[in-house]
């Protein structure tokens, strides 16, 4: 059956054949906790996944475009073809649904209406701290992808990879591993062992608002966007000046571009 196929056991996924080389490297570095735990999934890939109540596959889509849901859901469909598939449109609505059903997985886009991604992520956690959460994005890994995972993700994927991707992360997050690409995943290690980045010290929401303005996107699109006062976005961009040390946009703009924090 597909469900019993989704239950391997629990590693981060890294699809490289230079796998040992970089656990050498990562051993040998200095890592973060959730560094720490991806490199003891490794080591204990071929222990037996612990037993899932048997039924379909609860899974939860979280996205505010009907038209990426639908096509999600035919994807979960052919590799799960017995899944319960949900859906919700906005932040308010995943939290509703996390809090009133059980759920397998979610899979969750970082841009929801209502509230940010990551503070959809936090407040699931807090609701349901053992259900897996895969964050599902249409931007450049290197700009959300680490966060996500520090605040408790248990993968990051990107919207243009192949649907056998998003299948075969579905399955590692539900059997109790971590899936993220390599190239995501040696960033993170190599970030690791430097110095913090100006940009690495502000909060979740001035990077947010940082990012957005780096895009070009008005203080009152901002404010649309993120469902807040236009005055409060000015406060969270003056915050991110300060810290930046920087005095206007066209700086900002630049540093995001130099580096590589927007598409």
């Amino acid at each position: 059956m597909l469900r019993a196929s989704a239950v391997k056991a629990g590693r981060t996924y890294v699809s490289s054949p230079n796998l040992r080389a970089r656990e050498g490297f990562e051993r040998a570095s200095n890592l973060p906790a959730y560094l720490m735990k991806q490199q003891r999934d490794n080591k204990t890939a071929q222990k037996p996944a612990a037993a899932v109540a048997p039924g379909p596959l609860r899974i939860l889509i979280a996205d505010d475009h009907a038209i990426v849901r639908q096509g999600l859901r035919r994807i979960v469909s052919s590799g799960f073809g017995e899944a319960i598939v949900g859906e919700a449109g906005d932040a308010q609505a995943v939290l509703k649904a996390v809090r009133e059903q059980n759920w397998d997985v979610l899979v969750l886009d970082i841009t929801m209406p209502g509230r940010s991604g990551i503070d959809v992520l936090k407040d699931i956690k807090a609701l349901r701290p053992k259900l897996p959460v895969l964050i599902l994005s249409v931007g450049a890994e290197d700009q959300y992808g680490p966060r996500v995972l520090k605040a408790g993700a248990a993968g990051f994927i990107g919207k243009e990879k192949a649907p056998e991707e998003l299948i075969d992360a579905i399955k590692r997050v539900v059997a109790g591993g971590r899936y993220a690409s390599p190239a995501l995943l040696e960033k993170m290690a190599f970030d690791s062992a430097a110095d913090m980045k100006p940009h690495e010290i502000l909060s979740d929401r001035e990077y947010e608002v940082m990012c957005m303005i780096a895009a070009g996107k008005k203080i009152s699109d901002i404010a649309k966007t993120l469902h807040l006062g236009t005055n409060t976005v000015n406060t969270y961009r003056q915050r991110v000046l300060e810290k930046m040390g920087m005095k206007s946009n066209a700086e900002l703009i630049r540093y995001c571009i130099n580096n590589k924090l927007i598409p």
